[in-house]
């Protein structure tokens, strides 16, 4: 387990509230460190330091978990930034990706056409695998 600026119990950070080191936040969602630095450096995530150690706290965590759900639902860091900002400005008591309809109905087609022109490749990658190992 880690440990907070105090050196005590890791996951408490005064009164009751979590604190999740940069490992504990890598491990828990299967990214890299440099991953987490790279959402620090565009202001999307913003520990507290201690020393040169950053500490994270529960809306670090939970915005993280919120752009990792964009990114794979196929959002850019941009369209995920600005839903955040509306749930900023919403106060609401759970941080979420704020979709309209119209979001969702756009994305899915942006997902359908990736589909489509990664199919192609696939298929066209088969026939020069088959002509390649025909050649061979």
């Amino acid at each position: 387990m880690s440990q907070n600026a105090t050196g005590s119990n890791p996951s408490e950070m005064g009164e009751g509230t979590k604190a999740f080191t940069i490992g504990d936040l890598a491990r828990e969602f299967g990214v890299t460190l440099r991953t987490l630095r790279f959402y620090e450096d565009r202001g999307r995530l913003s520990p507290r330091r201690d020393g040169t150690a950053r500490i994270y706290d529960a809306r670090d965590r939970e915005r993280l978990s919120v752009i990792l759900k964009g990114k794979q639902l196929g959002f850019t860091l941009t369209e995920i930034r600005a839903m955040l900002a509306e749930e900023r400005s919403a106060n609401g008591p759970a941080m979420n990706l704020k979709l309209s309809l119209d979001q969702v109905e756009d994305q899915i087609r942006h997902l359908e056409q990736q589909k489509l022109e990664i199919e192609e490749a696939l298929k066209e990658l088969r026939a020069r695998r088959i002509s390649l190992a025909a050649a061979a």
